[in-house]
């Protein structure tokens, strides 16, 4: 697992220039198409977390490799990637196109008082990919053609309305999910969901060696949060139908796959990363969820 990609990294890559006032207070954002950044010569960001967020529309032939799922595209998607899981993506040949936008939390914040992490199409167990009909295909490259020419543009507002055009897309992904998805009621259970959600996704990905899980039982997240472990559980099952220990295994299981396929390490030393004293104690458990040991699913 490589270091987390920054954004001078991206630019020494992919563009061989380095904008100016890269880290200024306004947040940074920009805008590029797609195809002159692949063919032979092209080099693909490898599979890390980046320390930005990135929009991506796509047409062509791709896998997009986002924490321990790979989904291939066959015609056209709009990818969301956030700074909390790893990801790649990987064109299958050079037929090629579309634009991609990256940006930083403080950029978007000036013109809105949500969270990035708010938005669903953001959050780590939220829904990245979407598949798109040619008139929403049309609307996408409506906007990112915008985003072209406010950016090249002397307007001294020009940042606000690149900010819209932002969360217009944003906004378009997500009314593409289904409601119950968006709107939950909030009640002391929501609220208690959502504060062992982000526990746990604090403590992902793994990325280095001796980097390890330190929540790992239904009372560890308790005592964190300061309630039983009974009242957590329950609003837990309320809210996702699903108890502490079961959340918690189905995101241990999803790293290991992860690191598994992207790492070279040893089985002792993932072991150990996620929490496990004994590997043998590790072997167990990812046969019992997955069918198969982790050698097994390394050579997958």
């Amino acid at each position: 697992m490589l270091k987390i990609q920054t954004l001078e990294d991206f630019y020494r890559l992919k563009a061989d220039w380095m904008p100016e006032n890269l880290r200024q207070d306004i947040g940074h954002f920009n805008v590029f198409r797609l195809d002159d950044f692949v063919g032979p010569a092209a080099q693909c960001l490898p599979y890390s977390r980046k320390d930005f967020y990135k929009i991506n529309f796509v047409v062509g032939q791709s896998t997009y490799h986002y924490a321990d799922k790979s989904v291939v595209i066959n015609d056209n998607a709009l990818l969301f990637a956030n700074p909390l899981v790893p990801y790649e993506w990987e064109p299958l040949n050079e037929q090629q196109t579309g634009f991609f936008c990256i940006f930083t939390e403080h950029f978007l914040q000036q013109n809105t008082s949500m969270k990035l992490a708010d938005f669903s199409v953001f959050q780590p167990d939220g829904q990245p990919i979407y598949f798109l009909s040619e008139a929403q295909q049309a609307h996408v490259r409506q906007l990112f053609q915008k985003m072209f020419a406010e950016l090249d543009s002397d307007y001294a507002y020009k940042y606000d309305l690149l900010r819209g055009y932002v969360l217009e897309l944003i906004h378009s992904a997500m009314k593409l999910q289904p409601a119950t998805t968006l709107y939950r009621e909030s009640t002391a259970a929501t609220r208690i969901a959502s504060l062992f959600t982000e526990l746990l996704a604090r403590q992902f990905p793994i990325e280095v060696p001796g980097q390890r899980v330190k929540l790992r039982t239904a009372q560890d997240f308790a005592k964190q949060l300061a309630v039983h472990t009974n009242h957590l559980n329950r609003a837990l099952k309320d809210v996702t139908g699903k108890t502490t220990t079961q959340l918690l295994a189905e995101r241990l299981v999803q790293e290991a796959q992860a690191l598994l396929k992207h790492t070279d390490w040893p089985v002792g030393l993932i072991a150990y990363s996620l929490g496990f004293e004994v590997p043998a104690h590790f072997n167990n458990f990812f046969k019992k969820h997955t069918g198969h040991t982790p050698t097994a699913a390394r050579v997958v």
